[in-house]
């Protein structure tokens, strides 16, 4: 047996990472964290999100599949590397002239809050079965992935109700200021070669607006957007997850970087992620 890494293939976080519902997921993380002004200020003053947006979403996924299958060693490289880059990067607040480091804890813990809730939501929506045990199981586990960037473990929610509590206690600091607006615009209507807006009103589209329309009621409501129905995003996530998950995982896993290939090398194939190996 190889290294298993960090999780292992015994964790819930195992198998759902190997989950195709985790990039709209992964969108929806995004929606949601630009609704934290100080939060989002760091990523925009230190980046250009506008030309790189689909770089940093990549870096985001490549993160998370090392982090989740890779070994030990990668996982703990990869989380050294985070801290590196945001204890050099700070952000300056327009209204007060301050200056902060973007590696303060609270903005660490919203960031990371609004990733791991986003993929625990989309993916049991669309049907991905977890038992609030082991949903409360998830959360616990990403523990790990939090002191990866930098966050005291005992100070991040490991249960549902812990999250729920969380997001109640920082809701009066969201807003959707100009550059969530920004982000928000993007990921609606990210840019492309005219000869690919077409594809874009066809399929980019249903993505964004499923991964928008999963946000909770708060976010719509700062957005300035009706929220729908929720029993018909509901529906809508659980068709796309069922559509998605008729792909072969085969093919589904020969997709670059192929952190799940790579680690099934390593550990044999029952190392294989699945949803019916989530125990109880």
């Amino acid at each position: 047996m190889g290294d298993p890494g960090l999780f292992t293939p015994n964790s819930v976080t195992w198998q759902m990472h190997g989950d195709p519902m985790m990039w709209i997921a992964g969108i929806r993380a995004l929606h949601l964290q630009a609704l934290h002004p100080r939060a989002v200020r760091g990523v925009m003053q230190n980046s250009d999100f506008r030309r790189d947006a689909w770089g940093r979403l990549m870096r985001t996924a490549g993160f998370v599949g090392t982090t989740t299958y890779g070994t030990t060693g990668a996982a703990e490289d990869a989380g050294a590397r985070v801290r590196r880059i945001h204890r050099k990067l700070s952000a300056t607040d327009p209204d007060t002239g301050e200056r902060y480091g973007v590696d303060e804890p609270a903005l660490l813990l919203w960031v990371h809050c609004a990733e791991i809730d986003s993929y625990l939501h989309v993916l049991r929506r669309s049907g991905f079965p977890l038992t609030d045990a082991q949903a409360d199981r998830y959360l616990a586990e990403h523990r790990v992935s939090a002191r990866l960037v930098g966050l005291d473990p005992d100070s991040v929610p490991a249960d549902r109700a812990a999250m729920s509590a969380y997001f109640e206690k920082v809701r009066p600091d969201l807003a959707a200021g100009p550059e969530a607006r920004e982000v928000d615009e993007f990921l609606r209507r990210p840019p492309t070669h005219p000869l690919l807006v077409p594809a874009r009103a066809l399929l980019w589209r249903h993505v964004a607006h499923l991964a928008y329309d999963s946000l909770p009621p708060y976010a719509h409501e700062l957005y300035g957007r009706p929220a729908p129905a929720p029993a018909v995003v509901t529906r809508r996530l659980r068709a796309a997850g069922t559509l998605l998950r008729a792909v072969p995982a085969r093919l589904r896993w020969q997709l670059p970087p192929r952190h799940i290939l790579r680690a099934v090398a390593r550990l044999g194939p029952a190392a294989r992620p699945a949803p019916y190996k989530v125990g109880p």
